[in-house]
């Protein structure tokens, strides 16, 4: 790249992208998401060691999250994981894809680390959609410490793809696959597939 910022371009909306526009039978402000497969390391309650984050709409195209940084996320002794902390941006940000009501996956994430974040720290996230291009979906997202309010940990920039539940079904291991489509719970089956961050 010799000195380009090639990359960060990627991330910037083109001039003809368009504002995004939460869909109508979008969650309500303030609703709490909920998991949308329960073995998802990032909102799922079924993996012992995840992130178990919690989201819930905020206004406009936004969300908000918490997650508590537990001693299985830690790197360094006794911080959080870089790796870990990107998820719970990712998963933030794939959170935005409730409020459009479309399938979409992570194409680009670009994530900054500012600050260290200790075990037993609750990291405050806050996703926006900033523009929609075809099947790009455009997003950023910070996380803070000592609350909504508080410094800047990490932040980031992310480009969504669109896709159909083929996306899962042709590429998902098969065992997971009938698993989750065999589920009796039609609105738990139909979670699985509608938003993987």
């Amino acid at each position: 790249m010799s000195g380009t910022d090639e990359p960060r371009a990627r991330l910037t909306p083109p001039k003809d992208a368009v504002a995004p526009v939460r869909h109508p039978d979008g969650p309500a402000p303030g609703e709490l998401l909920g998991a949308h497969y329960d073995r998802c390391f990032g909102c799922g309650t079924g993996q012992p060691h995840g992130l178990h984050l919690e989201a819930r709409a905020g206004d406009d195209v936004s969300v908000r999250a918490e997650f508590t940084v537990k001693e299985a996320h830690q790197g360094a002794p006794g911080l959080a994981h870089g790796g870990v902390l990107a998820t719970a941006l990712d998963e933030t940000l794939g959170s935005l894809n409730w409020l459009l009501r479309v399938i979409a996956v992570t194409g680009r994430l670009e994530t900054d680390f500012l600050r260290p974040v200790p075990l037993g720290t609750v990291l405050h996230l806050e996703a926006r959609v900033t523009a929609v291009h075809g099947r790009k979906i455009y997003s950023t997202a910070v996380g803070r410490i000592g609350g909504p309010d508080g410094p800047v940990a990490v932040r980031a920039e992310a480009v969504f793809i669109e896709v159909k539940v083929d996306h899962f079904i042709d590429n998902g291991r098969t065992e997971e696959i009938q698993a989750a489509m065999a589920d009796p719970d039609q609105v738990k089956r139909a979670r699985a597939f509608e938003v993987n961050p």
